[in-house]
């Protein structure tokens, strides 16, 4: 099989140091912003290309931010990239994707937008096991990894199946066909009548063949880990292990909202082992949550892509946006492993959710504000480029109603 690694290279070798070799990030939320911000100051030229009002355009390292009307639909996103690239003159720069429905796109016309692009994220055969979360959980169930048990009903009358001793969950099996809808990632369900109801609805959206029913795995932010990579070769050039302990909603997270790197653990093992068996090159997320009945980590999400809270890496020594823009010229790329105890917040999202928490009696007031104390990197204010942080205030009402922030 040809690696990933190899079908993303560009004819011609290393470009020198100098070059003026730039990357375009497609979307410009807080994410987008930190591959900007981790480039542009090193004097990458950097465009932003989106669908939305985002905040990243208004950083100082952003050369230009182009508007679309569509990244959502596979073609309309297709088209967007090669007028960019044509338009702009965008040949041979790192693109850098942001969202999953924009991966699978990438992903599936890898080849064509090759010839003009440096293409970090893989082909589909790599992508989708990630992407499509059927074929994540029995994957990983083939190798031995351990997941939440998993039902994938065809219709209403397969619920019977479903064991309901404890809560369960429903899914979809690729979220941003549900998510856009729900503005919700996944939804509770008690009893078999709350069960049906759940599935009639999740299945209106995706389809009865997308929705999934998972077991829920009980626990809080303690519980939550996630091990994120640069993957080359089968094996880590860079990662760092993670305790997520809050993300917002506190049920079942859109985003993470405060998240502190810990010491490497047994998920670098895990993760290794589905990574090679996709052959998987590039940035990784892998979402764990530990269950509290046998107390193994059970894997619950792939992100194939940068993740919300990566800049947190650039805090704790290990900046993956720019060691994937370094592999994509061909050069040499420092192995690194971030350091513990650091620790990342996203205030617009994490005070909010934290109110809401106290409220509910699930947080003390003192505990929350104590837990701040020492915060190492918001995901967006910052003195050097202020600009994003008043943007993003401006535009909460916005966010709030087109993604719930």
């Amino acid at each position: 099989m040809t690696s990933a690694l190899q079908a993303g290279r560009r004819p011609g070798g290393p470009v020198p140091p100098g070059s003026p070799v730039g990357a375009l990030v497609v979307g410009g939320d807080y994410q987008g912003l930190g591959i900007a911000r981790s480039l542009g100051r090193r004097g990458v030229p950097v465009v932003v290309l989106d669908d939305e009002r985002s905040i990243a355009g208004s950083s100082r390292f952003v050369r230009r931010r182009v508007r679309v009307p569509d990244l959502r639909s596979p073609d309309a996103a297709l088209a967007a990239l090669v007028d960019v690239h044509q338009r702009l003159g965008l040949d041979g720069w790192v693109l850098y994707p942001t969202r999953e429905e924009t991966v699978a796109v990438i992903a599936a016309h890898r080849e064509q937008l090759a010839t003009r692009f440096r293409v970090p994220t893989p082909a589909t055969p790599s992508v989708e096991p990630a992407w499509d979360k059927r074929q994540t959980y029995q994957l990983a169930e083939s190798l031995g990894i351990p997941v939440p048990r998993c039902w994938f009903p065809a219709g209403e009358a397969e619920l019977a199946d479903v064991d309901l001793s404890t809560p369960v969950v429903v899914k979809p099996a690729i979220k941003e066909h549900f998510f856009y809808a729900t503005k919700a990632k996944a939804w509770r369900a008690d009893t078999s009548g709350e069960l049906l109801d759940a599935y009639r609805a999740a299945a209106a959206i995706t389809g009865p063949d997308e929705v999934i029913i998972q077991e829920l795995v009980e626990g809080g932010g303690d519980a939550q880990l996630a091990y994120c990579a640069l993957f080359k070769h089968g094996r880590a050039v860079a990662d760092m292990t993670v305790r997520r302990r809050r993300q917002h909603p506190s049920d079942f997270g859109r985003a993470s909202t405060f998240v502190e790197t810990i010491e490497p653990n047994e998920l670098t093992d895990l993760s290794g082992r589905f990574l090679r068996a996709i052959d998987y090159y590039g940035l990784v997320e892998l979402e764990y949550k530990r269950d509290p009945r046998d107390g193994r980590y059970k894997l619950l999400d792939v992100n194939a892509r940068t993740w919300g809270y990566h800049t947190l890496g650039q805090a704790a020594g290990v900046d993956f946006a720019h060691l994937l823009y370094l592999d994509q010229l061909g050069l040499d790329v420092p192995e690194t492993r971030a350091r513990s105890g650091v620790r990342w917040v996203r205030l617009v999202t994490d005070v909010p959710n934290a109110v809401r928490d106290v409220r509910a009696g699930k947080v003390e007031p003192r505990a929350y504000l104590r837990s701040l104390r020492g915060i190492h990197t918001e995901a967006v204010f910052s003195f050097r480029d202020p600009l994003p942080g008043l943007h993003e205030l401006a535009l909460l009402p916005y966010l709030a109603v087109r993604r719930g922030l």
